[in-house]
């Protein structure tokens, strides 16, 4: 696990950057006690996501869809962020983040305060009608009328994330392909990155010239061959220390 060493490291790398640019994962979620889509007693365990998750299954048969969307919803609705959240907006506010690309839909890193948040997937915050385009935040539902109506032209409503099925929003992939490709340093935080096209970001900066720097609990299939060097650990502990000892060098 890292010590003073690499934090210090990870400050200065980051204080001498003249542009940082963030790629944030589900790592970051979980940490927020989000429990992962994937993997072992993930959501998509017990339901199918290129089904219950497909536009349209959400078109044709949305009381199927918001099966999962209502667990999705309830997980999300009582998240809050956490200390890593919280770093990576007081890097911004101080100058040191120029954005963060992400592949959660949680919006926690909105709440928690960054303004330039790249979202690859959108996220559950709002929900949005399929016919008109009426939105409204995701806590005006009634989750008693599921599937949920639009209020004004009551057509099918989903949330304001993408499903699959659908295509990554085009202003979300250029934004982060222009950041990704003129930044000096890229973290990338709570993922391993192999979701596409999210994960190709670290290897757009990397063949741009950037430093890319992983934080994660353990090494990924980044480590030694795209990133130039991990620190281990959970991102709250290493970013909450890492923005003291930034803070500390920029006097």
């Amino acid at each position: 696990m890292f010590g003073e060493k690499e934090i210090n490291r990870l400050a200065s790398d980051i204080v001498e950057a003249k542009k940082v640019v963030a790629l944030s994962g589900a790592g970051m979620s979980v940490e927020s006690e989000i429990a992962p889509f994937r993997g072992p007693g993930g959501l998509w365990e017990k339901y199918n996501p290129e089904e219950y998750g497909h536009i349209a299954t959400l078109r044709n048969a949305p009381e199927k869809a918001w099966l999962m969307l209502l667990e999705m919803h309830r997980e999300i609705g009582k998240a809050k962020p956490n200390r890593g959240h919280y770093a990576l907006a007081e890097l911004e506010k101080i100058g040191c983040l120029s954005s963060i690309i992400t592949q959660n839909v949680d919006g926690l890193h909105h709440v928690a305060g960054n303004k330039d948040v790249i979202e690859f997937h959108g996220n559950l915050l709002s929900v949005v009608c399929m016919d008109c385009g009426y939105s409204k935040p995701s806590t005006e539902l009634d989750l008693d009328a599921i599937p949920p109506s639009c209020d004004t032209c009551n057509g099918p409503v989903k949330p304001d994330a993408v499903f699959f099925g659908e295509a990554i929003p085009p202003d979300a992939l250029m934004r982060a392909h222009e950041e990704s490709s003129t930044c000096d340093l890229m973290l990338v935080i709570g993922t391993s990155a192999m979701v596409q096209p999210a994960g190709s970001m670290p290897q757009v900066a990397k063949r741009a010239g950037a430093k890319v720097v992983e934080i994660n609990p353990s090494e990924t299939p980044l480590t030694g061959l795209i990133s130039d060097y991990i620190v281990l650990g959970q991102s709250g502990d290493v970013l909450e220390q890492t923005i003291t000892a930034v803070k500390q060098m920029k006097g």
